[in-house]
């Protein structure tokens, strides 16, 4: 007889609730986050494994970071409050909320640069022998030298503002170094003025020095506005200079352009570069000693908020360490190399062949800053000079000064070929010197197109259209960063180099949409922003979760710059959820917070900090082991998605696809030295072995590996 069944006491534990998709918590603010980057270039700025002179170079960087994040996203967050627009953001943040919140983050970050600067390079540098001294120290023979150094170079391009009534107070330009200067008359009235640092001459001046005692290799320098403040009695003859005082303003570069209004887009943007200098106060940097009354007029005359003042220990502006790199010291700074050319590029190894008939034997991949840009450079400089060569088009978005790419793209039209080149003139901070580009190619003839309404052009591709018998063939540079021989250096990027067919039509049809009128909705081969980027990139991280239901397994690895869309994060939290395992190596600020239960468990967020900006962007999805893997210029922001023409191209070569996957992909998960992996908390921990002797480099593997 069958026994009855007896009830028994659940024995599994009460499951969690599950987090929304949409809560705030799940979402790292992307200031914050971008804060957080900063903190990793001040670690490697205090890394005493980096050469000495690098380590400076980081601070620098660090402070032109700062002010670009005070000009453009503490700006841009004023804006919104004085607006009154209040909305709240994935991370459950306002506006002013925002602000609150990064003030004291920032003003840390300044603490703890200084300390790095004062504690750690100042006095590691004059172990070296390169010394930063004070006038006062120095001995009446040398300080008569500086004298007469100030009256021959310096004072003659000094300009002293006066203050008062009948003299209104002086315009402040955007990131200058300035001097509050109080001045007691004849008759004991107090008077101020401002005296700007003139940028225009060396902020560090060698001291020579008759001394047999010091170092062969000491040098010895005083900051110039040390110099101007130690002669102002120069100045004010007559008068008696009671105190002087540095600071340093920051103003709102983020100038609105009113493009429909716009006949001329190229004047609006030049308009709107001189205003620049006129923005909105954001930032009020003065040192400790400044007296109340003092600032006071700085801040009631440069309409400034309280809130917006940082007292901060010298030097007010880390921008002007880049000046102690000049110090000849090759020892003191990382090692030199010679990127690699690729023996089927290279002339001395492949015959002399033509770059057109080693492109037409497979798809060349060149991984910069390691392999050279060189062969980027050739390629142009081969179809202006080539009589086949029918038409060049190209998109510029940050090239520099003093660009060969300029060059040859003139030399294209001299010789009759078909030249359009879109400049983008909206390049933040590169605008002036894209203006500058655009107004010689127009005045050569070349066909100048600026941009689309309302988008940036951020894609980096190069079309050459050239004649080969009967046929007309078309050569493509696909890139995923800037035309730039300076920057492709020091970033780490990705290059293309393909003669595919449908690659080609897309890059045409790409060129016709921003040069003419097109409706195309769909193409080849490319992923276009805006028309079906995030669409094909949901459809793509989908096809993963599918995939992974159904046994075949999943894996996504993207690499960017920053990853702040809410979709695409959700969909990566739905990935995660799925089981699909996520690496994504994000080098600056990520909204996604990894490692939260039930959530994030599968995802891995890294960020790589090091010699070279890692500046390329990959994005890979092992599809059942058919692997598709893209490359491009966009991040996964709502303004690379929705607000820019953004391209992703396909690495079609199953050679060049490994190598990716196994070569770059592979090395860099292999970091143990430059690496900082995200923590559930939004905050990142560097690898406890980075110190070993052993600890593995991506960027050390890479160098050797040219």
């Amino acid at each position: 007889m069958a026994q009855p069944k007896r009830k028994t006491q659940a024995t599994t534990a009460p499951t969690q609730p599950t987090l929304s998709l949409d809560d705030p918590t799940l979402f790292i603010n992307r200031e914050l986050s971008l804060l957080g980057f900063q903190r990793r270039v001040l670690e490697e700025a205090n890394d005493p494994a980096n050469p000495l002179l690098e380590r400076v170079k980081f601070l620098s960087i660090l402070g032109s970071n700062v002010d670009e994040f005070f000009m453009v996203r503490i700006a841009g967050l004023k804006h919104q409050v004085d607006a009154g627009l209040e909305e709240v953001g994935p991370d459950g943040l306002t506006a002013s909320t925002q602000l609150e919140a990064i003030r004291p983050v920032v003003a840390q970050l300044m603490i703890d640069a200084r300390k790095c600067l004062h504690e750690s390079l100042i006095p590691a540098l004059a172990e070296e022998g390169i010394e930063f001294v004070h006038i006062q120290d120095l001995d009446a023979a040398t300080r008569q030298r500086l004298h007469d150094y100030f009256l021959d170079k310096v004072y003659p391009v000094l300009t002293p503002l006066a203050f008062d009534p009948g003299r209104p107070f002086p315009h402040i330009s955007n990131l200058s170094l300035n001097l509050a200067i109080l001045i007691q008359g004849a008759e004991g009235e107090n008077h101020f003025a401002r005296l700007k640092v003139p940028d225009t001459l060396p902020q560090l001046i060698p001291i020579e020095t008759s001394s047999k005692s010091r170092r062969a290799h000491s040098q010895r320098f005083i900051w110039l506005e040390q110099l101007i403040v130690a002669h102002l009695n120069d100045l004010f003859p007559g008068m008696k200079v009671l105190e002087a005082h540095p600071f340093h303003v920051t103003r709102d570069a983020d100038v609105a352009i009113q493009e429909l209004e716009a006949d001329d887009l190229l004047e609006t943007i030049e308009e709107s570069v001189r205003q620049r200098r006129f923005g909105d106060v954001v930032r009020v940097k003065v040192n400790q000693e400044m007296p109340d009354q003092i600032l006071e007029i700085l801040v009631s005359n440069l309409e400034a908020e309280w809130n917006d003042v940082y007292r901060v220990q010298d030097p007010l502006s880390f921008v002007r360490l880049k000046h102690v790199l000049q110090v000849d010291r090759r020892d003191l700074r990382d090692k030199t190399f010679v990127p690699r050319i690729p023996p089927a590029l290279d002339p001395k190894l492949n015959d002399g062949a033509s770059i057109f008939s080693v492109i037409r034997k497979g798809d060349i991949l060149l991984h910069h800053p390691y392999d050279s840009f060189d062969p980027v450079v050739d390629l142009l400089r081969t179809a202006a000079q080539d009589p086949a060569v029918l038409a060049i088009k190209m998109t510029l978005y940050r090239v520099g000064r003093n660009s060969p790419i300029i060059d040859w793209l003139l030399e294209a039209n001299e010789r009759g070929k078909q030249v359009a080149v879109l400049v983008e003139l909206k390049a933040r901070f590169d605008e002036e010197s894209n203006i500058e580009w655009a107004r010689r190619l127009e005045a050569q003839g070349v066909h100048v197109v600026y941009g689309l309404l309302g988008l940036k052009i951020h894609s980096k591709l190069l079309l050459v259209v050239r004649k080969e018998g009967d046929k007309i063939r078309r050569y493509t540079h696909f890139g995923t960063g800037n035309y730039n021989t300076v920057t492709a250096g020091l970033y780490t990027d990705l290059s293309l180099m393909t003669v595919d067919e449908d690659l080609g039509a897309d890059a045409t049809d790409l060129f016709n949409h921003l040069t003419g009128y097109s409706a195309k909705k769909h193409y080849r081969k490319l992923l276009v922003a805006p028309i079906d980027l995030f669409e094909r990139t949901r459809q793509l991280i989908e096809r993963e979760i599918v995939h992974q239901l159904e046994g075949r397994g999943g894996h996504i690895v993207f690499k960017m710059n920053a990853l702040a869309h809410q979709g695409i994060i959700r969909l990566l939290y739905q990935a995660s959820q799925a089981g699909v395992k996520i690496d994504l190596f994000i080098r600056g600020a990520c909204s996604l917070r990894a490692g939260v239960p039930g959530v994030s468990d599968n995802i891995t967020v890294r960020s790589l900090v090091g010699r070279f900006l890692e500046h390329s962007r990959i994005y890979y999805f092992r599809n059942a082991g058919a692997h598709d893997l893209y490359l491009g210029s966009a991040d996964m922001m709502p303004r690379n998605l929705h607000r820019r023409v953004e391209i992703l191209f396909p690495i079609q070569d199953k050679r060049l696809s490994k190598y990716i996957r196994e070569d770059i992909i592979g090395t860099y998960l292999q970091d143990e030295t430059n690496v900082r992996l995200m923590q559930p908390d939004g905050s990142f921990a560097r690898n406890p072995r980075r110190n070993a002797p052993d600890a593995f480099s991506a960027q050390a593997k890479f160098l050797k590996s040219r």
